[in-house]
């Protein structure tokens, strides 16, 4: 098995492209396969491929489980994408949709055989109240056998490394998990629970692992239902990572709610590290979901309308240096800290500009939002190149260390009034100053005795940054005979104003 993180690449076929159109499998395989294996991800996580009417659904209203999306090309074509992938290390994962389907009976399985109940609920159970679809019956062999089916046929015919189950807290519960707060365990054994749909999410993550024993499967569930990505064997569902859907939302509460100088570190830390000791996570910052019109990515949040004029290398505008800042630190806190793996939508670790705005009637149709500008990280003039040269060193560093999501993230020091965290992972030593103003010579953390040195600084001139941390001193630890039994002394260090430093233990 592989022992390095999930690093995951999340994207869309047809917005992956410059041009104010549709992409195709091909031009991704040979335009944009390459910029994610220089970004050091070992995983892509695809949208939207089977077939759906309606380009603005982001493919999440099916028409044809069994069909490639026609819009971006040929089955064959997606095959030698999924295989070039392959060629490059790189796993590939369907974002598939059996939470429910389109409601088209033109096309689709709405009306299949004239019935209103041949796939789906006759009653009122039929549509989703949420998100005008139809609602598969899992009670019924005829649907477990055309879903466990399709499952197959993705994994045998195109070689598909595994599954990103979409929207699964919509089937747990007959009542979708809607205006519910899963506040208790109560809420997860209270008789709402879809008995019939959680065997079938047994069954095909089951049916998954047994055609691939080292398939990838993630539940995409906001509830926190237990058991969702514990073996069956132990008693659970079976899928491999539950993706950690408090962490965007802490993100994004925290940027709405809270002046820089109240983010508590012991908070950051709990909320990142908070999880079930059996299960396995996927951690992100922002997936494609913050990115959509009407919400907003972290960076848009951070720098706002500043970024369509103070990109340029030679402009030093506050709020960019602020945005920039912190979304380098938001990024490390979150990769650093998983325990299963981590992902990025693609762009966005670059700082791609604005929203995502599929083409409908209220934008009179138009492509410009539905597509990525990679020239903004390929000109030398601009900022964006800085942050995704942070980011490739980050993933390098994770990458690089033996099994490191499955490190014990060990707590150093916490304290909110200095706004500083620092953890251990291995012989990595993460520490970060949320402060906006405060600059700290000498800082104290207690470390295992040794000798350190700097691997990665947010402040580097090379990512952005004011080169205010000397990458090139080696830390020496202070004795202190308080601390000496436990094998701690002080590392002492400068720590800038929002900025985060990795140092390494020298092996003697």
């Amino acid at each position: 098995p592989d022992t390095r993180p999930l690093l995951i690449y999340e994207c869309h076929i047809g917005m992956a492209q410059e041009k104010e159109g549709i992409g195709s499998y091909t031009e991704f395989r040979d335009l944009v396969l390459p910029r994610i294996a220089a970004d050091g991800y070992n995983a892509i996580q695809i949208m939207a491929i089977q077939e759906h009417p309606y380009y603005g659904s982001f493919g999440y209203h099916v028409s044809s489980f069994y069909a490639p999306s026609s819009r971006f090309g040929t089955p064959e074509e997606l095959k030698s994408l999924i295989d070039r992938a392959h060629e490059l290390g790189i796993a590939v994962i369907m974002d598939i949709v059996h939470s429910h389907a389109v409601k088209n009976e033109a096309e689709g399985l709405g009306r299949l055989d004239g019935s209103y109940n041949q796939y789906f609920y006759g009653d009122s159970r039929r549509e989703h109240p949420a998100w005008d679809s139809l609602c598969f019956d899992y009670g019924k062999n005829d649907v477990i056998n055309f879903l466990l089916s399709n499952c197959k046929y993705w994994l045998q015919e195109f070689r598909f490394d595994g599954f990103r189950f979409d929207g699964v807290t919509s089937m747990l519960y007959y009542n979708h998990g809607l205006g519910q707060a899963f506040g208790s365990y109560d809420d997860y054994y209270n008789g709402g629970q879809d008995a019939n749909a959680i065997t079938y999410l047994t069954l095909a993550n089951k049916l998954i692992h047994e055609i691939n024993p080292s398939a990838i499967t993630i539940a995409e569930e906001m509830s926190g239902m237990p058991g969702i990505a514990v073996p069956f064997k132990d008693g659970g569902i079976g899928f491999d990572y539950r993706m950690a859907m408090g962490i965007p939302d802490y993100w994004i509460k925290i940027l709405k709610e809270r002046k820089d100088e109240d983010w508590k570190p012991t908070s950051i830390f709990w909320e990142l590290t908070n999880r079930r000791a059996d299960e396995k996570t996927i951690s992100y910052v922002e997936s494609h979901d913050q990115a959509l019109v009407g919400d907003k990515t972290v960076i848009f949040r951070l720098i706002d309308k500043d970024m369509y004029w103070h990109m340029m290398k030679d402009d030093d505008n506050m709020a960019v240096a602020r945005g920039m800042a912190l979304h380098k630190m938001i990024r490390l806190v979150t990769a650093s800290t998983i325990n299963g793996g981590y992902l990025n939508f693609m762009g966005n670790e670059f700082g791609h500009p604005e929203w995502i705005d599929f083409p409908r009637e209220g934008n009179g149709w138009s492509y410009k939002y539905a597509r990525r500008q990679w020239d903004l990280v390929d000109r030398e003039d601009l900022k964006y190149m800085f942050l995704n040269a942070f980011d490739n060193d980050m993933i390098n560093i994770i990458s690089g260390v033996y099994s490191f999501q499955s490190l014990p993230v060990v707590k150093l020091w916490e304290k909110d009034d200095d706004q500083v965290l620092a953890y251990m992972r291995g012989d990595l030593v993460f520490v970060f100053n949320f402060s906006p103003v405060k600059a700290f010579t000498g800082y104290g953390i207690l470390a295992p005795a040794g000798e350190y040195e700097v691997v990665l600084s947010t402040d580097s001139p090379k990512y952005g940054g004011y080169g205010n941390i000397d990458e090139n001193v080696h830390h020496l630890t202070q004795h202190d005979p308080v601390y000496a039994p436990a094998g701690r002394e002080w590392l002492r260090l400068y720590l800038p104003p929002r900025s985060a430093q990795v140092l390494r233990m020298k092996k003697s």
